[in-house]
């Protein structure tokens, strides 16, 4: 019991930044896990990983003109995100070109933009902070930040939650009986984008995703209705965070891949041992029908 304390409780206990970190894990899990849901039943996830990238061009703009500014930073990040998405809407319905390769085309021009523009005037510590986040240095405006983020995303999505569904299933059905799929899919990008700006605070552009996508992920093998899904994703993300910066600690490693890598593993284990659909199931015989 002492060996278990020691390992995932004392640390939190005695380190302040440690107990930082997991409050902004906690945050990030109970906003973006829900969204991920969503983005893997959209069949999105890739465009999800594009956009997190897609923030970088505007989050380096404002590192160049004001440093390691948290509100330039995020409104930078939130303005490159929301122009990329609609520009990869335009180019998809103005030409033969899906939408799916026109976001992977911004994806990686933004990369590129934006990693050449933090070289402009950072230093490699500056470019390792904006790539892969500084989850153990989080101060109280980014864990007000992500408060905020968290608040106003699962306020949507109760709100939306029936709309948000419907367009899962049948996005057709939904704009012959209702005017709201449009402003529905506007109010759900919104959503991705500020998760992901939020996620790029903690976990940098390259691992925001990682928060957002194998929570979700991992909860289609242990759920089959949406709000299930939610909620064993959000368990999932909460417990990534947890078991991660305490391996961090422990090991000496980089706290956000060390969450990303936990929740990696999580989606292993659902994908062999999940109650819907994991592989150890399916192989086991199934049971006969009787009259």
């Amino acid at each position: 019991m002492h060996a278990i304390y020691a390992w995932l409780i004392g640390p939190f206990v005695e380190f302040d930044f440690l107990r930082r970190a997991l409050v902004g894990a906690l945050a990030l899990s109970l906003s973006g896990a829900p969204v991920g849901v969503f983005l893997m039943l959209r069949r999105m996830s890739l465009t999800g990983d594009a956009m997190a990238h897609a923030i970088l061009p505007g989050a380096a703009i404002g590192y160049l003109l004001y440093g390691l500014s948290l509100p330039a930073m995020t409104f930078g990040g939130l303005a490159a995100g929301f122009v990329v998405a609609l520009l990869a809407g335009a180019v998809a319905r103005l030409t033969q070109l899906r939408e799916d390769a026109s976001m992977a085309a911004f994806y990686l021009l933004s990369l590129a933009l934006g990693v050449t523009i933090v070289s402009l005037r950072g230093s490699n510590v500056d470019l390792l902070h904006v790539l892969f986040g500084s989850v153990l240095a989080l101060d109280d405006a980014t864990l007000i930040l992500l408060g905020a983020v968290a608040v106003i995303t699962l306020f949507s999505l109760a709100a939306l939650w029936r709309p948000l569904v419907v367009e899962c299933v049948d996005p057709g059905f939904l704009r012959s009986v209702s005017r709201a799929g449009a402003p529905t899919h506007l109010i759900f990008l919104v959503l991705l984008v500020l998760n992901l700006v939020a996620g790029f605070h903690a976990l940098g552009t390259l691992l925001a995703v990682g928060v957002i996508v194998l929570p979700a992920v991992s909860a289609r093998f242990w759920a089959r209705q949406v709000t299930g899904m939610a909620g064993v994703a959000i368990i999932v993300a909460a417990l990534s965070g947890w078991l991660g910066l305490a391996l961090s600690y422990h090991h000496g490693l980089p706290a956000g891949p060390a969450i990303i890598l936990v929740a990696g593993g999580i989606y292993v284990l659902s994908l062999l041992l999940g109650r819907v659909g994991g592989l150890v199931w399916r192989a086991l015989p199934g049971r006969h029908l009787e009259a």
